[in-house]
Formats: C-alpha cells, sequence, structure tokens
C-alpha cells in the first residue's frame, strides 16, 4: 500500500457518503462504511508518507590513501543521497 492507495480508499470513502444515496433497506449502512474507508485512507497515507520520508537517509564515506606518485596524502569523498541534485 502506498500514498496512491490511501488517496483511493478516501475518494471511494466519500463517493460512498456524499454521492450514494442507496436505501438498503437497514441491513448495511453505506455512510458509516464510506467514513471508514475515509479514515483507513487517511491512515495508509499518513503511514506510508512517514516511512517515504524515513527512508530518505545520507551515506558519507571518507577514505584516505597516499599517492605513491608524490607522497602526498589524498582524501576522497563519497556522498550518498537519495534526492535527486537540484
Amino acid at each position: 500500500m502506498g500514498i496512491g492507495s490511501g488517496i483511493a480508499l478516501f475518494v471511494i470513502g466519500a463517493i460512498l457518503v456524499f454521492a450514494l444515496n442507496i436505501d438498503t433497506g437497514g441491513y448495511v449502512d453505506l455512510d458509516l462504511i464510506g467514513y471508514i474507508l475515509m479514515g483507513a485512507g487517511v491512515l495508509v497515507f499518513l503511514i506510508s508518507l512517514v516511512l517515504v520520508m524515513r527512508s530518505r537517509r545520507t551515506e558519507s564515506v571518507d577514505r584516505t590513501a597516499v599517492d605513491p606518485a608524490t607522497g602526498e596524502r589524498v582524501t576522497r569523498r563519497s556522498i550518498r543521497n537519495n534526492d535527486p541534485i537540484a
């Protein structure tokens, strides 16, 4: 499930609550089912958003070595980030 699933659940629930006016004879309350789907959609959306923001991490690696030709110390730094370069 992801952000799109949360939005889809919310939209389906909103359609059941606000757009449909069907009499089911008292056996099924479509408004209640719609509100439950809307709540589940918000919950799935927020959990997915937290997990997406949590997975963005920066990784930095420093390597130091001596250049055999000149005898100088060389430091290489590589940075990994999930964000695209802006």
